[in-house]
């Protein structure tokens, strides 16, 4: 795995969710390995700005990446403003921390956990709107420029609940296992252009997600007696091996990084 500070020397990159998390971590990377320009995208602007202070190579942009015309903006703008997009990491997404709670309500009295009937379009159409939605217009508008100019890499951040699929998350759930065979399928599609679509799942991580589960949750969660929760910098330089030329032969893969609580 790649950890010499020129790993992407010359490189412009793209990274979401960058404001917190795996993405912070990921375009903090990635402008310490030599990165020529690396792009801080969240829908929290000023917590984009504040994870890219102090970098010279850096900007920070606010991004809602659930509009298309708002993804196409801000791609076409890097691409007109470095001339390329070499590293693409999308960590932007959500979860839902009220049917996080209802569980562990459910836990705590022993009553049968009650969520699919109760769970609302709206509810339904955000998730798969920032997660699911959200990746089909980044990866769309990355591989435009990508294949045109004949390189480039793109990690996805899904996740481990497409295999276990977790009782209070099924919208999550659903959204990201569209996320791991969206980004399969343009992998088979784009590496014809030299260009590596890849999927990394993390397991339980240590952001602001795992923040807002309830403990009663994390102490219930299988192996938790002895895996702990994943750093978001652990999370990040996974991300980085499979957008590096160390990983040039895996193509369409989905990287499992769960700590060992299951295998898929």
């Amino acid at each position: 795995m790649s950890s010499n500070s020129s790993a992407f020397s010359g490189n412009v990159a793209l990274v979401t969710g960058a404001g917190s998390g795996i993405g912070r971590a990921a375009a903090r990377q990635l402008a310490e390995r030599g990165a020529a320009h690396v792009v801080f995208a969240d829908i929290d602007a000023q917590a984009a700005a504040c994870a890219a202070k102090g970098y010279e190579r850096a900007s920070a942009v606010g991004l809602d990446v659930s509009d298309s015309t708002n993804v196409d903006d801000l791609v076409n703008s890097v691409v007109d403003d470095h001339g390329n997009l070499d590293v693409v990491v999308h960590a932007a997404g959500i979860d839902d921390p009220g049917a996080k709670h209802l569980l562990a309500d459910a836990v705590q009295t022993g009553q049968p956990f009650e969520l699919i009937g109760r769970l609302s379009d709206e509810s339904w159409r955000r998730m798969l709107a920032v997660n699911l939605d959200g990746a089909f217009f980044l990866l769309r508008a990355a591989v435009r420029h990508m294949c045109a100019q004949k390189s480039g890499s793109v990690v996805l951040v899904g996740s481990s609940a497409t295999f276990d699929a977790p009782v209070s998350h099924p919208h999550y759930s659903a959204a990201k296992a569209g996320v791991h065979a969206l980004g399969q399928s343009v992998a088979k599609e784009v590496i014809a252009h030299d260009v590596r679509v890849n999927i990394l799942a993390p397991g339980p991580t240590d952001t602001g997600m795992a923040q807002r589960t309830p403990e009663i949750l994390k102490q219930a969660a299988p192996g938790s007696a002895v895996s702990r929760y994943a750093t978001a910098d652990e999370m990040a330089e996974l991300a980085l091996f499979l957008a590096s030329q160390d990983a040039v032969n895996v193509v369409g893969g989905v990287l499992l990084a769960n700590g060992g609580r299951f295998t898929a």
